[in-house]
């Protein structure tokens, strides 16, 4: 698929920063392209992901970036590092806390610092009538950016190349619906929104107050 429904959210996930911000974590980072987008602001940025394949992609992607601009990729499982407490004033969460436990938006939360900003773009499954009347509103305009990349795509020349990542990260379907995924945020992210995106997503914002 020409058009990446994560890519097509980042602009919407930088919104959301704090206005001083100087260090990030990006959780489940894949190859890389948030993080390097939120390093290129001049964050300092950790990267982490589970996948071998994927960090090795991301620094290979990363080759020929300034030094102050390029992420520390790390491979690791998130649910198992020692997080350091009120540290980051940026978490960002990109379709991939449907990979673990969804309770560990807990020490996500407790890593970030005072004014600090936790964003997860989530994926859901279809479970009810809104879920399925959203799903197919989303249909046509997906046809339409994905028509409309690939003849960019076409129109570009060769040697620039298709700007896509050589390798993928590893996917998994989501299985946890919206409206559990609002009750458990309820919960453990207390102040935190969460909204209904059109490319079977959903944006949550957690700013810690404290």
């Amino acid at each position: 698929m020409p058009f990446d429904h994560n890519d097509h959210c980042h602009r919407l996930l930088l919104r959301q920063m704090p206005r001083s911000c100087g260090a990030a974590l990006d959780v489940g980072c894949g190859t890389g392209r948030f993080a390097r987008r939120l390093a290129g602001l001049d964050v300092g940025v950790r990267a982490v992901d589970p996948s071998e394949e994927a960090i090795a992609g991301a620094r290979a992607l990363s080759e020929g970036m300034s030094s102050g601009m390029v992420p520390r990729f790390e491979q690791g499982d998130v649910t198992e590092l020692e997080l350091p407490k009120g540290y980051y004033d940026f978490i960002s969460c990109l379709a991939s806390i449907h990979h673990m436990p969804f309770d560990t938006v807990s020490a996500l939360r407790d890593a970030l610092a005072p004014g600090g900003v936790l964003v997860i773009l989530g994926c859901y499954p279809e479970m009810t009538r809104v879920d399925r009347a959203w799903s197919l509103a989303a249909v046509p305009v997906n046809a339409a950016a994905r028509l409309a990349v690939a003849v960019m795509d076409k129109m570009r020349p060769a040697s620039a190349g298709s700007g896509r990542d050589p390798a993928k990260a590893p996917v998994r379907p989501p299985t946890v619906p919206l409206f559990q995924i609002r009750g458990e945020a309820a919960a453990l992210l207390p102040g935190s929104t969460v909204r209904r995106l059109l490319f079977w997503r959903y944006l949550l914002v957690f700013r810690n107050s404290s």
